[in-house]
C-alpha cells in the first residue's frame, strides 16, 4: 500500500489543522492506521491510532482532547483533527499503516511521507 499524507502548514497557538492520508491499493479497511511525529531531535512517537473499523482508538497523553483520529474506509483515508495547537506540537506528522486489523503494536508495514506542521507562538 502506498500512503500520501497532505494538510500540514503553518498555524499560529490556538488554531486548528486536519491532516489528511490517503491510501491506494487494496485492504486498507482490514488493518489499524497511526499518526506518528517526529519533531528535531527527538524520537518518533505515535500520537494516534484507530482499528480497522473505527472501534477503537488510541490517543496519546500529551494530545487527549485536543487530536482526534477518524477513518473513512469507503474514502481509503484517515484523517487527524488537530485543535487547539500549542507550539511544542511542531514536528514532521507521518501515517503509518499497522500489520493488524486492531492493536498498534510492533513496527508499522507501511508509512506515508510525512507532513510538517509548524506552530507558531
Amino acid at each position: 500500500v502506498q500512503l500520501q499524507a497532505s494538510g500540514g502548514g503553518l498555524v499560529q497557538a490556538g488554531g486548528s489543522l486536519r491532516l489528511s492520508c490517503a491510501a491506494s491499493g487494496r485492504a486498507f479497511s482490514s488493518y489499524s492506521m497511526g499518526w506518528f511525529r517526529q519533531a528535531p531531535g527527538k524520537e518518533r512517537e505515535l500520537v494516534a491510532a484507530i482499528g480497522w473499523s473505527g472501534g477503537s482508538t488510541f490517543t496519546a497523553d500529551s494530545v487527549k482532547g485536543r487530536f482526534t483520529i477518524s477513518r473513512d474506509n469507503a474514502k481509503n483515508t484517515v484523517y487527524l483533527q488537530m485543535n487547539s495547537l500549542k507550539p511544542e506540537d511542531t514536528a514532521v506528522y507521518y501515517c503509518a499503516q499497522f500489520s493488524y486489523s486492531s492493536g498498534w503494536s510492533g513496527p508499522p508495514r507501511s508509512w506515508g511521507q510525512g507532513t510538517q506542521v509548524t506552530v507558531s507562538s
